[in-house]
């Protein structure tokens, strides 16, 4: 207890805990940095092929230009919540979660050495897709200061429920179920590759009770300039989210919820 500074905040073991989930990920980075790059990539060739040069637009966008955004918050959301939901699973499942919880380190030191993890993640990941998606597109960002505050609410939102999620799985298995029928849909079926105005109702409106909806939305906007609804409305609903999702996770690291041995 004696490493304690500045008030109640154990700065030295948050920090550990920090640079333990960067550490995690860019030990693989081919398969967490420069995988997600492939991925965008192929996305792009094929829908480039598909359409074939000039072709198609969305919002007044040539196809391609409103197509990176979409596939860069979908990679950020998809990163950031594997890194929560992995590390806290693995740890479960291999018995070792119990070296994380028994040093001196609140409910929110552990929420904030968590999500840390993934916002640098997501950050990279937004960072050399952003870049290659400039690259090819031959455009800059419109809005810089949108484009990063959508960005870190995607990392904030899915590094929470990353962790939710990691709290409730009990094996692999029931992650992979909790990703690949929850968390992957979403992210495909949230704007990334249409725009919500083409749906027909109900599904346009319910399209708009998706936080992650907003998130793709205004990283377009942040991107393009272009958005199917207005940048600070989609800001306050995904902070709204966001503030419920951490406040639940705290609430379970600090009982202990499905954690303890």
């Amino acid at each position: 207890m004696g490493v304690r500074r500045f008030g109640r905040v154990n700065w030295l073991g948050l920090r550990t805990l920090a640079r333990r989930e960067v550490m995690r990920f860019m030990a693989v980075w081919q398969q967490t940095i420069f995988a997600p790059l492939m991925t965008a990539g192929l996305f792009v060739m094929i829908f480039s092929l598909a359409l074939g040069q000039g072709r198609g637009q969305v919002m007044g966008l040539p196809y391609l230009v409103f197509l990176g955004p979409g596939i860069l918050m979908m990679t950020v959301i998809q990163n950031a919540f594997a890194n929560t939901s992995s590390s806290i699973t693995a740890a479960k499942v291999q018995g070792n979660i119990i070296d994380t919880l028994m040093p001196p380190l609140s409910a929110g030191e552990l929420l904030a050495g968590y999500l840390a993890g993934s916002v640098v993640r997501a950050g990279l990941v937004a960072v050399v897709i952003g870049t290659g998606m400039v690259l090819v597109t031959g455009r800059g960002i419109a809005h810089p200061g949108w484009t990063v505050l959508f960005i870190l609410l995607a990392a904030l939102m899915l590094g929470g429920l990353g962790i939710l999620a990691g709290i409730m799985a009990q094996k692999f298995d029931q992650m992979a179920a909790i990703t690949n029928f929850v968390i992957t849909p979403l992210s495909f079926l949230s704007g990334t590759f249409y725009s919500v105005q083409a749906l027909p109702e109900p599904f346009n409106t319910l399209s708009h009770w998706n936080p992650i909806f907003y998130l793709i939305d205004g990283a377009r906007y942040g991107v393009t300039g272009v958005s199917d609804a207005p940048a600070w409305r989609g800001a306050l609903i995904c902070a709204g989210v966001v503030a419920a999702v951490l406040w639940l996770a705290w609430r379970w690291l600090k009982t202990g919820y499905r954690m303890k041995p």
